[in-house]
């Protein structure tokens, strides 16, 4: 349902977009991060029914349950009263969002964005070294990439694509690649 709600209000209200940007936007508004920051806005993890470790970990502000939540959440709201309240439901939780991604879309996807740079200066595709530490409950993951070769960037996060944006954001903006040279 939140994928419909967007999508739709998407294409209505900014039908001059390019399909892939719709895409991009789209995307951007419905991923687990920005779920994540809602769930976290409205208290959701405190309502949660957690399992001891997960709570004692943290769980209750950890994204991909918040996320989960969100979307719970705007389940049960279609099961209860149709799609009229989750659309407004959605628009009120996500439209300043829809239209900041809008107004940028593919922003904040920096994968995307390394990778259309090295393409554009002549270079092959960046390449992502991934490991992890901790716990199972509380692992953290750290990612390296490399363009022809060359390390261009690191970043951790608490999940492989966090961990992979973060060293793809350092690397696009890293010196060498600010001028779109890499």
């Amino acid at each position: 349902m939140l994928s419909l709600v967007v999508t739709d209000h998407i294409f209505q209200r900014f039908p001059e977009l390019p399909e892939g940007q719709l895409a991009k936007t789209r995307a951007v508004v419905v991923s687990a991060h920005t779920l994540a920051e809602v769930g976290l806005a409205l208290g959701l993890g405190e309502g949660l029914r957690l399992g001891k470790g997960e709570d004692a970990s943290g769980g209750r502000e950890k994204a991909s349950i918040l996320a989960d939540a969100v979307e719970a959440v705007i389940g049960a709201m279609y099961l209860d009263g149709g799609i009229e309240p989750v659309r407004g439901f959605v628009l009120d939780q996500l439209g300043e969002r829809i239209i900041e991604a809008a107004r940028h879309p593919g922003e904040t996807d920096y994968k995307t964005r390394l990778q259309e740079l090295a393409v554009s200066a002549g270079h092959q595709l960046p390449v992502y070294t991934l490991s992890e530490s901790g716990p199972d409950h509380h692992k953290q993951f750290r990612a390296v990439v490399e363009i022809d070769g060359r390390r261009m960037g690191s970043g951790e996060g608490s999940s492989k694509k966090e961990a992979e944006q973060r060293a793809a954001r350092a690397a696009s903006e890293s010196d060498s690649a600010g001028d779109g040279e890499i």
